[in-house]
Protein backbone atom coordinates (compact mmCIF):
# COMPACT_ATOMS: atom_id res chain seq x y z
CA UNK A 1 0.00 0.00 0.00
CA UNK A 2 1.71 3.21 -0.65
CA UNK A 3 2.17 5.68 2.26
CA UNK A 4 -0.04 8.17 0.62
CA UNK A 5 -2.97 6.19 0.31
CA UNK A 6 -2.17 4.54 3.89
CA UNK A 7 -2.04 8.14 5.56
CA UNK A 8 -5.35 9.02 3.66
CA UNK A 9 -7.50 5.55 5.32
CA UNK A 10 -5.93 6.51 8.12
CA UNK A 11 -7.66 10.24 8.35
CA UNK A 12 -10.99 8.36 7.17
CA UNK A 13 -10.70 6.17 10.64
CA UNK A 14 -10.06 9.34 12.21
CA UNK A 15 -13.27 11.95 10.77
CA UNK A 16 -15.30 8.57 10.94
CA UNK A 17 -14.64 7.94 14.60
CA UNK A 18 -15.15 11.67 15.37
CA UNK A 19 -18.27 12.27 13.98
CA UNK A 20 -19.59 9.02 15.25
CA UNK A 21 -21.50 9.39 18.32
CA UNK A 22 -20.50 7.47 21.65
CA UNK A 23 -21.82 4.58 23.07
CA UNK A 24 -22.02 5.89 26.47
CA UNK A 25 -23.36 9.02 25.21
CA UNK A 26 -26.51 8.91 27.34
CA UNK A 27 -24.26 8.43 30.45
CA UNK A 28 -23.77 12.18 30.18
CA UNK A 29 -27.08 13.44 30.19
CA UNK A 30 -27.45 14.30 33.42
CA UNK A 31 -24.47 16.64 33.23
CA UNK A 32 -24.17 19.02 34.57
CA UNK A 33 -26.19 17.56 38.34
CA UNK A 34 -29.28 19.54 38.72
CA UNK A 35 -29.00 21.29 42.29
CA UNK A 36 -25.22 21.09 42.61
CA UNK A 37 -22.21 22.54 41.39
CA UNK A 38 -20.31 20.91 38.92
CA UNK A 39 -16.86 20.66 37.47
CA UNK A 40 -16.64 18.68 34.48
CA UNK A 41 -13.42 17.64 33.09
CA UNK A 42 -13.41 16.95 29.41
CA UNK A 43 -10.36 14.85 28.66
CA UNK A 44 -8.91 11.63 27.43
CA UNK A 45 -7.06 8.80 29.37
CA UNK A 46 -4.17 8.72 27.29
CA UNK A 47 -3.20 12.62 27.16
CA UNK A 48 -0.49 13.92 29.40
CA UNK A 49 -2.32 17.06 30.94
CA UNK A 50 -4.90 14.82 31.41
CA UNK A 51 -3.29 11.79 32.68
CA UNK A 52 -1.62 14.80 35.52
CA UNK A 53 -5.14 15.71 36.32
CA UNK A 54 -6.45 12.32 36.90
CA UNK A 55 -5.15 12.12 40.53
CA UNK A 56 -6.45 15.78 41.16
CA UNK A 57 -9.52 15.16 40.28
CA UNK A 58 -9.97 11.81 42.21
CA UNK A 59 -8.61 13.40 45.30
CA UNK A 60 -11.34 16.22 45.09
CA UNK A 61 -13.83 14.01 44.01
CA UNK A 62 -13.65 12.03 47.35
CA UNK A 63 -12.99 15.37 49.00
CA UNK A 64 -16.32 17.15 47.97
CA UNK A 65 -18.52 14.22 48.05
CA UNK A 66 -22.01 15.68 48.65
CA UNK A 67 -20.58 19.11 48.20
CA UNK A 68 -19.88 19.44 44.01
CA UNK A 69 -19.99 17.09 41.69
CA UNK A 70 -16.55 16.75 40.36
CA UNK A 71 -16.89 14.70 37.06
CA UNK A 72 -14.55 13.32 34.21
CA UNK A 73 -15.40 12.45 30.71
CA UNK A 74 -13.21 10.85 28.17
CA UNK A 75 -13.88 12.88 25.14
CA UNK A 76 -12.24 10.48 22.42
CA UNK A 77 -14.58 7.79 24.29
CA UNK A 78 -17.51 9.98 24.43
CA UNK A 79 -17.39 12.00 21.66
CA UNK A 80 -20.65 13.53 22.11
CA UNK A 81 -20.39 15.82 25.53
CA UNK A 82 -17.20 17.70 23.53
CA UNK A 83 -19.88 18.60 20.88
CA UNK A 84 -22.61 19.61 23.16
CA UNK A 85 -19.81 21.21 25.72
CA UNK A 86 -18.29 22.84 22.25
CA UNK A 87 -14.39 21.14 22.99
CA UNK A 88 -12.01 22.87 21.24
CA UNK A 89 -8.90 21.55 23.33
CA UNK A 90 -8.60 19.09 26.08
CA UNK A 91 -8.37 18.51 28.76
CA UNK A 92 -11.09 21.43 29.44
CA UNK A 93 -12.94 22.28 32.54
CA UNK A 94 -16.00 23.50 33.17
CA UNK A 95 -17.90 24.86 36.32
CA UNK A 96 -21.47 25.07 36.71
CA UNK A 97 -23.18 26.38 39.32
CA UNK A 98 -26.37 24.35 41.02
CA UNK A 99 -29.24 25.73 38.25
CA UNK A 100 -26.51 24.34 35.40
CA UNK A 101 -25.31 27.49 34.51
CA UNK A 102 -22.04 27.77 33.12
CA UNK A 103 -19.69 29.85 35.51
CA UNK A 104 -16.02 29.50 34.59
CA UNK A 105 -14.61 27.70 31.45
CA UNK A 106 -10.76 26.78 31.73
CA UNK A 107 -8.86 25.04 28.78
CA UNK A 108 -5.92 23.11 29.78
CA UNK A 109 -4.10 21.56 32.63
CA UNK A 110 -5.66 23.27 36.31
CA UNK A 111 -4.09 22.74 39.38
CA UNK A 112 -5.69 21.60 42.68
CA UNK A 113 -5.34 25.25 44.48
CA UNK A 114 -7.17 26.48 41.21
CA UNK A 115 -9.87 24.02 40.92
CA UNK A 116 -10.52 24.55 45.07
CA UNK A 117 -10.18 28.42 44.46
CA UNK A 118 -13.13 28.57 41.62
CA UNK A 119 -14.99 25.88 43.51
CA UNK A 120 -14.94 28.46 46.72
CA UNK A 121 -15.77 31.49 44.97
CA UNK A 122 -19.17 29.39 43.48
CA UNK A 123 -19.96 29.22 47.62
CA UNK A 124 -19.04 25.60 47.82
CA UNK A 125 -16.75 25.35 50.99
CA UNK A 126 -13.41 24.08 50.49
CA UNK A 127 -12.69 20.99 52.57
CA UNK A 128 -9.51 19.90 54.73
CA UNK A 129 -7.61 18.40 52.03
CA UNK A 130 -4.40 17.98 54.16
CA UNK A 131 -6.06 15.35 56.23
CA UNK A 132 -6.82 13.20 53.16
CA UNK A 133 -3.35 13.60 51.72
CA UNK A 134 -2.29 10.15 54.07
Amino acid sequence: MKPVFRKLCVWVIILMLFFTTGAFAEDFLDVPTKGMVTMIDLGAKKCIPCKMMAPILVKLEKAYKSKADIIFIDVWENKQPAQRFKIRAIPTQIFFNAQGEEVYRHVGFLDEKSIVGQLTKMGVTAPNLAAKDS
